[in-house]
């Protein structure tokens, strides 16, 4: 089977592609880095603070397979503005219920109740952006500008992450308090809506239809690469995505720690007061943002590094950040250290997703790009507990199992063949691809 030649992405269709991250990311962490204040003046317990998203995490986890799913049925558009709105309803749910919190009219387990399930639309719904956009991008490039094009749209990810927490605070206004931030995301969300919906060109089906033989005749789809609507072997028994799968859960799982604790780590650390501090935090955030757009737009395009340097590169780089900030002496020694992990993470996150894609063929984007997401969600369930429960017991210790946990990924990178040679060959043509799926599905069971 001949690879048909993608169509054209063009730079206003990835413009658009590219605002989605960031809006995602923009509110995301803007609302996280004003979270410890929010659960301090309610009076809410660090645990169920980091605990919000969680609830949200596992509904990302669940849903976005469907999604992706569903995009090859409808169109990537269409599972984008569903993205958006979600997005942009859970927002405003946040925003009333922090408001009635805040202003103690409602007791505070009720407000923890309903902050998680307003968080929780966002990951029920919300998620259906995320893999029809990375599909939407893998399908229209080919697989020499994948790595690239895929950095570049984690760069948007980055950039959210800097521009959320520097104007989060901006949005505390008189009237509206902490919960202004949270009005103002759902408004940008609504905009992002409305240039999506006016300007994204998508020709009305799923996504690219399957290439000719060099007779013209169009190909009976392997039974292991499902045909539209249908799913394919469990994703955690697919050789072609299970070490990705396995190094981006930990991996963001280990970020994930990184980002639920910093709040708390630079309060306590400088003790200040939860508002006070916020400054502080936001300058700590914006310098990790920034060194992942180092990573993303600068570095991994400056050495034309592919996914086996990204996930190697990062994992090393994250693991001695950690431990950096596990002994940091200071607010600096803090900022230095979150920013190296930021850098790490930057190189991590687009090296497991370019070699996700890069592994399956063209009509199973959405599959790839549905694992990918749900594994990103999923890693904010369990981790931020976790992250802040040993927070709580011993300040370094979440950091040193970070550090743990990375050093043991950078040897798995090294080991495992798919890991340590993705970008480096040319697909696996179909009837190897199968001959080894065949091997996995006789061995039984899947996801």
């Amino acid at each position: 089977m001949i690879e048909a030649p993608p169509p054209t992405l063009t730079r206003s269709a990835f413009f658009l592609v590219f605002c989605i991250s960031i809006v995602t990311a923009f509110g995301n962490t803007g609302m996280q880095s004003i979270l410890p204040a929010i659960g301090r003046q309610i009076g809410m317990d660090d645990r169920l603070v980091v605990s919000i998203f969680s609830l949200s995490a596992l509904a990302w986890g669940f849903t976005s397979p469907y999604w992706a799913r569903r995009s090859d049925l409808v169109g990537r558009k269409p599972m984008m503005l569903l993205g958006m709105a979600g997005f942009g309803v859970s927002m405003v749910c946040c925003g009333l219920v922090v408001s009635a919190g805040l202003r103690h009219l409602i007791p505070v387990a009720l407000t923890f109740v309903l902050f998680l399930l307003s968080r929780a639309i966002f990951g029920l719904v919300g998620s259906a952006a995320n893999p029809a956009s990375q599909a939407y991008v893998a399908e229209r490039t080919t697989r020499a500008e994948r790595t690239e094009q895929m950095a570049q749209l984690a760069g948007a990810f980055g950039l959210g992450t800097v521009t959320g927490p520097f104007v989060a605070p901006l949005f505390v206004l008189p009237v509206l308090g902490l919960a202004g931030p949270m009005f103002a995301f759902a408004l940008i969300a609504a905009a992002m809506f409305f240039a999506l919906w006016r300007y994204l060109p998508e020709s009305r089906g799923g996504p690219l239809k399957p290439a000719t033989s060099e007779g013209g005749v169009t190909p009976e789809p392997s039974r292991f690469e499902p045909r539209l609507g249908e799913k394919g072997p469990g994703l955690w028994r697919d050789p072609r995505l299970t070490p990705f799968l396995v190094f981006g859960f930990l991996v963001a799982s280990a970020q994930t720690v990184n980002g639920q604790t910093l709040g708390f780590l630079i309060i306590d650390k400088l003790k200040l007061a939860p508002m006070q501090a916020q400054g502080f935090i936001a300058v700590c955030m914006g310098a990790g943002a920034g060194a992942g757009l180092l990573a993303q737009w600068g570095l991994i395009r400056m050495f034309r590094m592919q996914p086996r340097h990204l996930i190697r590169w990062g994992a090393g780089l994250a693991a001695l950040a950690n431990l950096i900030i596990a002994l940091a002496p200071s607010y600096l020694a803090v900022v230095g250290g979150y920013a190296l992990a930021s850098l790490g993470y930057g190189f991590c996150r687009p090296g497991y997703t370019a070699g996700a894609s890069l592994s399956v063929g063209a009509t199973e984007q959405a599959r790839a790009a549905g694992a990918i997401a749900a594994i990103n969600g999923s890693s904010v369930i369990v981790a931020p507990l976790l992250g802040v429960s040993l927070y709580k017991v011993f300040h370094p210790t979440p950091y040193l199992m970070n550090g743990l946990v990375l050093i043991g990924l950078l040897a798995f990178a090294w080991r495992n063949p798919t890991l340590r040679t993705v970008g480096s060959e040319p697909a696996r043509d179909e009837a190897s691809t199968q001959a080894q799926l065949e091997r996995v599905e006789e061995g039984g069971g899947g996801l």
